[in-house]
């Protein structure tokens, strides 16, 4: 069997059993981890705190092209989407590894240009580059490892487990921006210098919510996830770990204005299907989304609410309650051959 007939979650799986497989039992509680293959960030106790940690990878040609993505941008992004994967726990980042793959005619100077980019994403959330690998390669490959930690017992993470059936289903800011930012660059849409210059940053440089995750833990929050791969996609993620389905009034769905505005009725498929925003999408009671609300600093909307139904079954409805069908979810690592 190949990989893209196995499919990315199939190979996760995989490999969740395979470690899982040769794990020694009789390592010491501090030794195993309380979460591990399958989230966002893994965890495992040490001491007074629970710590994370994270890996992602960037690949010239499937995660970003040149002629859409400078190299001081890059190193912005490489950094934060393992940023967010700590945002996502609930976690605090504090340290990085940076292992870079360069062709030999890289320059030097695009290369300083890619890390004062990491830099500049790091030290907003006072994250420390602490190391690293270099190798020869024959195209860019960005590899990101972050470590991170929240404090207390294992409740104090947030996990893609824990969504219960009555659970609203809510997200921070506006979804689509990143996906209509590259349509834009990619198709090299002509826009108006201020809402060019709004997508642009929106794919180019997301902000991690690493303050709201904190915030959300807080408030009492069990489940959520950054969007990455599509609302739809990411949603999915979370049905399927909790084992539950999920309903989404599409109308609801706050959809990036700038989008809305330059492509009409494609921002809705871009606020669905589109990653790469990084946003949170979590669950949680009535009660507990307002007190999120109310102290942070984004917009919070709820979108729909768990259901006990099919596990990892997501109906869309219209405004009427009419079930729609999505053109797509959402971004899939591995796609079978045709």
């Amino acid at each position: 069997m190949k990989v893209s007939e196995l499919g990315e979650f199939g190979l996760i799986d995989l490999l969740a059993e395979v470690v899982g497989e040769s794990r020694d039992s009789k390592a010491a509680p501090l030794q195993k981890p309380i979460i591990g293959i399958g989230d966002d960030a893994a965890a495992w106790y040490c001491n007074e705190t629970i710590e994370l940690a994270t890996v992602d990878s960037l690949i010239q040609g499937v995660h970003f092209t040149p002629d859409t993505t400078g190299w001081h941008d890059l190193g912005w992004k490489a950094l934060a989407v393992s940023l967010s994967d700590i945002a996502a726990m609930g976690g605090a980042p504090r340290y990085a590894l940076v292992s870079l793959g360069l062709p030999g005619y890289t320059e030097v100077g695009d290369v300083t240009k890619l890390y004062r980019g990491m830099v500049e994403m790091g030290n907003r959330f006072g994250v420390v580059i602490i190391g690293g690998d270099t190798s020869n390669a024959p195209l860019v490959i960005i590899n990101t490892t972050v470590f991170g930690s929240v404090q207390g017992e294992v409740k104090n993470v947030l996990t893609r487990s824990a969504a219960r059936a009555g659970d609203k289903i809510a997200v921070t800011g506006y979804l689509g921006g990143a996906a209509a930012g590259l349509e834009m660059l990619s198709r090299k849409v002509e826009l108006s210098r201020e809402d060019g210059n709004s997508l642009k940053q929106a794919f180019l440089h997301p902000t991690p919510r690493v303050t709201e995750g904190q915030i959300l833990l807080q408030q009492g929050v069990k489940t959520a996830i950054d969007i990455s791969d599509g609302l739809i996609s990411d949603l999915g993620h979370i049905c399927r770990a909790s084992k539950v389905g999920a309903r989404i009034e599409v109308e609801r769905v706050p959809v990036h204005p700038v989008a809305k505005a330059n492509f009409k009725g494609k921002a809705l498929e871009m606020a669905l299907a589109g990653g790469e925003g990084y946003e949170l999408l979590f669950t949680a009671s009535d009660d507990i989304i307002n007190k999120v609300g109310k102290v942070v600093s984004c917009p919070v909307t709820v979108i729909g609410e768990i259901i006990a139904d099919d596990t990892g079954k997501i109906t869309l409805v219209d405004k009427h309650g009419e079930t729609l069908k999505p053109a797509r979810t959402g971004w899939q690592h591995f796609k079978a051959e045709s």
